[in-house]
């Protein structure tokens, strides 16, 4: 079985000292015709332009005039969101077509071209689940009011800090997870304004620990069944699938059998899919809290919603106020009052509360005879819109954890339970959505992103974690057990990192097939793993600090 030529300890060797190495891997450096980086320049452009036309035409629509500073504020916020996406295509996606181009299935430029329409795709028919599983991440208080200072100071950071941190690991070759990036940053942040605040145990002004530990959970199991998975995976296909060829290492360029190359073309593609459809949400939903910052009147409700739709809501939204109502003790108090015990009880995830049923139900009763009153969210004047959308909010969340809540449950009948699920979708529908140009422009940055920089990362995976050269039987392994991983935290709507995934993917089965790990690539990969979370959070938290530390200094 043919053996790397590169050593396992040039994890940081100059590239183009790799290039012109002797090899019996694959050809890295193809030239690209020069008619491809000007579709690659056509698309580019052609993807900002519709995101700033689609922005345009939407507030327009409701009579939201952005200023030219606004207008420029909110295009830098964008950049850098979609800049996100692009540095997350080209660090974690390199992953994905490795094993195509190391098994000589697809040449390495059509390998990520291909790669990056099937990111394309994913992104456009996920559903937005994951999108909204992060924002979650987030304090309450800043995504009840991220249109102030401090919102913009916490998108601005986080963002930055998932961006240098992706880009310095990219630049050592380092095949880090940008989901792990993105989460770490979003705690810092959380943290850092609660320690700014003051906010002690004040659950709004902090990040909610409870979504915390069940996202980290899921990054932290899902490499373990990468790993386990691909290694048991490649152990029954030897059992039962005994061609040889599927377990030598490829013989100069020659390219597979065909059936070899149909399975790990599909695998990529797979791959590819899953990826967008998991990693691509993570941008909408910060996206999204840009839009509701800088035009709430376009974005801070789901206005696309049918007004057909509105009888259903609130008829929906009557049925819990009267399950609330039933539970609760005394009358219920008036909306100020009852928006003021709703926040505390979100503060203290102490919801289990009569006095907060009441609450709820007074708060309910205002949000449905208010959009009853208007005839649909299409309608909510300007000037409303904030506080309605605020409030929908506080009952969304609330009413999540209290249908969540053991105690809670044995209180209220399992009807009257439905009752309340149900109220959470048509409250989500309302106010956590992804417009269709929110879709297409993160699938452009991602899908663009996959064709620039991939060299690295592919390097790494491809040569640098088993001691032998990646066999047909152990990519494809590998991929099967990462895109099945993936799509099933999508179902759940679980952010996971492919990253993690199918190296961890690789490693097991490299073990599966006797090749044994490169230890100074996975020692480096396992400190940059550990390294990520506590490197951005601290990046994030420094850059929340001195944003708003300049923004005060400014008089904002």
């Amino acid at each position: 079985m043919a053996t790397s030529t590169f050593a396992p300890d040039a994890l940081t060797a100059d590239p183009s000292a790799i290039a012109s190495a002797p090899r019996t891997g694959p050809k890295l450096d193809h030239a690209l015709h020069p008619a491809g980086r000007w579709i690659f320049l056509a698309v580019l452009i052609g993807g900002l332009a519709y995101a700033g036309f689609s922005i345009a035409f939407d507030t327009a629509q409701v009579g939201e005039s952005l200023a030219g500073g606004a207008f420029a504020f909110l295009a830098l916020a964008l950049l850098i969101a979609l800049g996100f996406e692009f540095v997350n295509g080209f660090h974690d996606t390199a992953n994905a077509v490795a094993t195509v181009i190391y098994t000589h299935s697809m040449p390495a430029p059509l390998a990520v071209v291909w790669s990056g329409f099937f990111n394309f795709l994913g992104v456009m028919l996920s559903s937005g689940a994951v999108a909204y599983s992060i924002v979650t991440l987030l304090p309450v208080d800043l995504i009840l009011n991220v249109g102030s200072v401090g919102g913009f100071a916490m998108i601005f950071a986080l963002l930055l800090a998932a961006i240098v941190w992706n880009l310095a690991t990219w630049a050592v070759g380092l095949p880090n997870s940008s989901s792990h990036a993105l989460i770490g940053s979003i705690l810092g942040v959380g943290l850092a304004n609660q320690l700014i605040r003051g906010g002690g145990a004040d659950g709004t002004s902090g990040v909610d620990m409870a979504q915390v530990w069940k996202v980290l959970s899921a990054l932290a199991f899902s490499p373990i069944v990468g790993f386990v998975g691909a290694l048991l995976l490649l152990l029954v296909m030897k059992r039962f699938l005994r061609d040889k060829a599927l377990y030598e290492a490829p013989e100069g360029q020659t390219p597979p059998p065909r059936g070899i190359r149909a399975l790990l073309i599909g695998t990529c593609t797979a791959v590819s899919f899953a990826h967008g459809s998991n990693d691509g949400q993570k941008g909408m939903g910060l996206i999204m809290l840009i839009l509701i910052g800088c035009a709430p009147t376009a974005y801070a409700l789901n206005r696309t919603m049918p007004e057909s739709a509105t009888p259903a809501f609130v008829q929906t939204a009557q049925a819990a106020s009267a399950a609330y109502r039933a539970h609760a003790n005394g009358a219920p108090a008036g909306v100020g009052a009852a928006r003021a015990q709703v926040t505390q009880a979100l503060k203290t995830k102490q919801v289990s509360d009569p006095v907060i049923y009441g609450a709820l139900a007074t708060l309910s009763d205002d949000v449905s005879s208010r959009i009853a009153g208007y005839g649909s969210l299409g309608k909510v004047p300007a000037a409303a819109t904030p506080n309605l959308r605020n409030d929908m909010y506080l009952v969304l969340d609330t009413t999540k954890l209290i249908a969540a809540d053991t105690s809670a449950q044995s209180r209220f009948t399992a009807q009257e339970i439905t009752t309340l699920k149900s109220y959470n979708s048509g409250l989500e529908q309302g106010t956590r959505y992804i417009p269709t140009w929110v879709k297409v422009t993160v699938a452009l940055a991602l899908g663009l992103g996959t064709m620039v920089g991939w060299k690295r990362i592919v390097v790494t995976v491809g040569e640098r974690i088993g001691k032998t050269h990646l066999t047909y039987g152990m990519g494809a392994s590998a991929e099967l057990v990462a895109a099945s991983t993936i799509l099933l935290a999508v179902n759940f709507g679980m952010p996971v990192s492919t990253t993690h995934i199918l190296s961890s993917g690789v490693a097991g089965a490299s073990v599966a097939n006797g090749a044994g790990l490169q230890r100074r690539t996975v020692m480096n990969m396992a400190l940059a793993w550990v390294m990520t979370l506590p490197v951005a959070m601290l990046l994030s938290g420094g850059l929340y600090w001195l944003l708003l530390t300049l923004a005060h200094s400014l008089g904002y």
